[in-house]
């Protein structure tokens, strides 16, 4: 109990001490317009209460990865608290407010544009292709598996669910954001909230031990190793590059500057709350063999479902099912969102007119529905590397933008350091990648941090003398 609360403590002192020191080294102008209020145009540009960007923030960036995730990484042991923390305050909140206060600065931009002006046009061609790959991988993902839950729950075809989850991404995607996301997202945000701290109350008042016995060894069933899946594996929680997709949405709808750090910031800290309390479950409640076995029967919704229908009962787990239902559902909707901004961007196409909406919208949800027809656990690997090689160049992005401006850079460069050589270790060891021996990838990924490290002070020692 102790270590949890420990844990959860850090987390917020991490939000008031390195979150703040964050916000000073890129410097937030009060006094200057934010795009909600200079580019105000009833779509995408529009102001809202603060409190409401930052519900909507946590639940854009949150979907099922905080619970997932956190659940998936308790196999490989306690490791999954720490990286958590350590995660959450050193990395994904850094990659987080960078990526929304970049934004609000340029304009309400999403970061492939940002980045073109920033680090040069070779850049932005990377960061477009992770970009739009993610989103859409992202939105495939929060259609089937909510869809598979809905089957599950109700027994009825799989299919059904999957054509309306699409119907409603659409709908969702080309209407106003204050109709429907600005309306409805905060109440589910609070839902969010109410299951996540739910399962911890049932837990604290169930008579369950909570983080019991803690043992720092290998405990993986499978014995795979720690470095890099645990890192891989449990992303949305510490870092995730699919929240600088998503923070551009509330980047157009803060009313200044001085709310950044609680909507981006802040937003990542509670995640990593939600995150804890979630790899807190899979640590107490069960034993490492077991919990893989309800995973291999039926993902880690099983075990969501299993855990709040014992600790909240009947009732109470079929509400937090429910929870569990929506939150992939709302992050989907916002994924193809960010495609259809990002894309108009790239084609220089405004957005206010419906047609140019739908002109994006259409070919965009085709391409999604014919991804949806392959494998899910294969979708799923690829979407996992996307999206933490994503977070990596957003937070080199970080540096370069820092170093630019001549401002303490190592808040960025250290964590982009960290994950270039775990996505590169990653894709050389998994199936997906390159199938290599698991030395030779920790050399590769490790050698390549080394040389991205060494070009980029090499580059910033250049800007000095410039």
């Amino acid at each position: 109990m102790l270590i949890f609360l420990s844990s959860v403590i850090l987390l917020i002192v991490g939000y008031f001490t390195y979150g703040v020191l964050v916000e000073k080294i890129f410097g937030i102008d009060r006094s200057r317009p934010t795009p909600a209020v200079e580019m105000a145009d009833g779509v995408d540009y529009v102001a809202m209460p603060t409190w409401k960007t930052f519900l909507i923030q946590l639940l854009d960036i949150a979907g099922i990865g905080p619970i997932f995730g956190p659940i998936m990484g308790a196999l490989y042991g306690p490791e999954a608290l720490l990286w958590i923390v350590i995660g959450s305050i050193f990395a994904g909140g850094v990659h987080d407010f960078f990526s929304g206060m970049l934004s609000v600065r340029n304009s309400g931009e999403n970061l492939p544009t940002i980045i073109g002006r920033t680090i040069g046009r070779h850049m932005r061609s990377i960061m477009l292709v992770f970009s739009l790959l993610l989103l859409v991988l992202v939105g495939v993902v929060f259609v089937l598996s909510p869809a598979k839950m809905l089957e599950n729950l109700t027994h009825y075809n799989v299919a059904y669910f999957i054509a309306a989850i699409f119907l409603y991404y659409f709908i969702a995607t080309i209407v106003p954001i204050d109709k429907i996301i600005g309306r409805i997202y905060p109440l589910f945000g609070l839902l969010l909230l109410f299951m996540t701290f739910g399962i911890f109350f049932g837990m604290l008042f169930g008579g369950h031990a909570i983080l019991p016995d803690l043992d720092f060894t290998q405990t993986h069933p499978q014995k795979l190793p720690m470095w890099p899946l645990l890192f891989i594996t449990l992303s949305c929680g510490a870092v995730s590059g699919f929240h600088s997709t998503q923070s551009p949405l509330m980047s157009r709808c803060i009313k200044n500057e001085k709310y950044g750090r609680l909507v981006f910031y802040g937003a990542m800290i509670t995640e990593g709350i939600i995150a804890l309390i979630w790899a807190m479950v899979g640590l107490s409640l069960y034993e490492p063999d077991a919990l893989q076995g309800l995973i291999d029967q039926g993902t880690a919704a099983l075990v969501v479902n299993d855990t709040a229908v014992s600790l909240l009962g009947k009732v109470g787990g079929f509400l937090a099912i429910l929870g569990v239902i929506v939150l992939p559902i709302t992050s989907g909707d916002t994924a193809f969102r960010s495609a259809r901004l990002i894309i108009s961007e790239a084609a220089h196409l405004t957005q206010k007119a419906i047609r140019n909406r739908l002109l994006i919208a259409v070919p965009l949800f085709i391409i999604g529905f014919i991804i949806s027809q392959l494998q899910f656990d294969v979708i799923w690997r690829y979407f996992g590397w996307s999206n933490q090689t994503l977070a990596a160049l957003v937070l080199w992005s970080a540096a370069f933008y820092l170093v630019k401006n001549v401002k303490f850079h190592w808040i960025a460069t250290i964590p982009a350091v960290f994950l270039t050589a775990m996505v590169v270790t990653y894709i050389c060891y998994a199936q997906i990648g390159f199938r290599l021996p698991y030395q030779t990838s920790v050399l590769a990924g490790v050698g390549t941090a080394v040389i991205a490290l060494v070009s980029f002070i090499g580059y910033s020692r250049r800007k000095r003398t410039t």
